[in-house]
């Protein structure tokens, strides 16, 4: 803005003399826009006798506003994966990933100074029965208020960290406080469980180096002999935590940890939390696709700039670790309604209507030839800007259009994630049956995922 501009209406000369009392002569205002809603703004201003800001001046300042928006962007961006990356979506609390970080700094305090380093495993009772007789939307409900108990039981203990590992089992890890504090608070979380009107209480196992459970100097053993304990309580229906380290001589925790599983000799552990093979843990998922994609563990030697290959590699890795059926990638190109499937890949058969063409089609390697309009699909339209979104067969309110994919695949459940590059629109879809791990709290993982795939050089299919 030049005060002196001719053509300056009323408000404009007010302005103006705004800025002659704080000794500016002409400003310049580019707005900083982040997805479309005004984030903050760019202000420039010279003072009195100096040549007012030029076309030239305001039209640099755009692009810097814009740039300052794209590193935003891409900051927050960053920041959500950080987040997904540590944190378990249907409860808000830390992942398997963020519990055995902080386990692994806890016992690093252990070994140098003796810091007592607890960990509690707890398994809520009767998610099974919720989940056949009422649904999985209650069963979360039931998994989402024990998980608000185990935050106020870790609240009682400094330095502790609330995390579900997976299913139906959390944990907590304490530093620092005493076996005693950490006893009594899991006490405190047994009986609160039992007032949960879904569930049937929770069993649950405690391991802590201030008990006699020999030296601990892997996170391995304490998960091992919390487990031990979760199971015993588990087995024997107990109302009350079990403590490795406090029965009678030799310890009947202590040894089923150390034999290796509830039969003895090899092991035979009823859960393996670290290391699993499958995993819908959106930290594991981040970190297997990220590994993936830098060629520390390739599926494939992959070209940056091969867009369908980084796709690839994003809905293998994915369909693997979450015993996903089939997964596709289609493409949408710039300017078009009109989305067709390049790529696919098929895990195993159903026994749905269209498995016969897609066993042929995968004899023959040749990708499927669906052709599909955008305007017909809402949901697809708005992923392969950048969504996602999730359906499973046979819930009221479903798109028709898009359930009837699934009935024709004689698919259960599908997760779609897209988003664009300078080659056009992408979309990844990763089809479930019964045998698949939990796909509908998925969602922004794989966009996350997705977004990665698509960054850097593009190129068409």
């Amino acid at each position: 803005m030049d005060e002196d501009a001719p053509g300056n209406g009323p408000a404009c000369r007010a302005r103006a003399a705004s800025l002659r009392r704080r000794g500016r002569g002409s400003c310049m205002v580019a707005p900083i826009l982040l997805r479309g809603r005004a984030w903050g703004e760019l202000y420039l201003a010279r003072t009195l006798g100096r040549a007012p800001f030029s076309d030239e001046d305001a039209a640099f300042a755009t692009v810097l506003a814009a740039q300052t928006a794209a590193g935003l962007a891409q900051s927050e961006e960053l920041e959500e994966v950080r987040r997904l990356a540590f944190t378990d979506p249907l409860t808000g609390l830390a992942n398997r990933r963020a519990v055995d970080a902080r386990l692994d700094a806890a016992l690093e305090a252990h070994r140098r100074d003796g810091t007592v380093v607890s960990l509690v495993v707890c398994d809520v009772n009767g998610l099974k029965r919720v989940n056949d007789e009422r649904g999985h939307e209650v069963g979360d409900q039931l998994l989402e208020r024990f998980a608000a108990q185990l935050t106020a039981c870790a609240a009682m203990l400094p330095e502790s960290l609330a995390g579900r590992l997976g299913g139906d089992e959390f944990c907590l890890v304490t530093a620092g406080s005493a076996a005693d504090q950490v006893v009594r608070a899991a006490e405190e979380l047994c009986a609160q469980a039992l007032t949960l009107d879904l569930g049937e209480g929770v069993a649950c196992g405690v391991a802590s180096t201030g008990d006699p459970i020999g030296p601990v100097t892997t996170a391995d053993r304490l998960f091992r002999l919390a487990d031990a304990a979760q199971y015993r309580a588990k087995s024997g229906q107990a109302a009350h935590p079990v403590v490795a380290g406090r029965g009678e001589l030799p310890d009947a925790t202590v040894r089923l940890a150390e034999n290796g599983g509830p039969r003895g000799g090899r092991r035979t552990e009823r859960r393996r939390f670290r290391g699993a093979r499958h995993s819908a843990d959106p930290g594991q998922l981040l970190s297997s696709v990220i590994n993936a994609l830098d060629e520390e563990h390739p599926i494939r030697q992959v070209h940056p700039a091969d867009t369908v290959g980084r796709l690839e590699v994003v809905a293998e890795t994915t369909s693997r670790m979450l015993d996903a059926v089939a997964w596709w990638i289609s493409y949408v190109p710039p300017g078009t309604e009109r989305m067709r499937t390049v790529h696919y890949g098929v895990r195993r058969m159903t026994r749905g209507p269209g498995s016969v063409r897609a066993e042929a089609q995968r004899a023959r390697n040749e990708a499927p030839d669906a052709v599909f309009d955008l305007r017909s699909y809402p949901l697809t339209a708005r992923a392969v800007r950048g969504h996602a979104f999730s359906i499973r067969a046979g819930v009221p309110g479903n798109d028709a259009a898009e359930e009837a994919v699934l009935l024709v695949g004689g698919y259960r459940a599908v997760l779609a994630a897209g988003g664009s590059n300078a080659a056009g629109g992408w979309l990844l879809e990763l089809f479930a049956d019964d045998s698949t791990l939990p796909l509908s709290a998925l969602g922004p993982t794989m966009r996350a995922l997705v977004a990665m795939a698509l960054s850097g050089p593009a190129s068409p299919p």
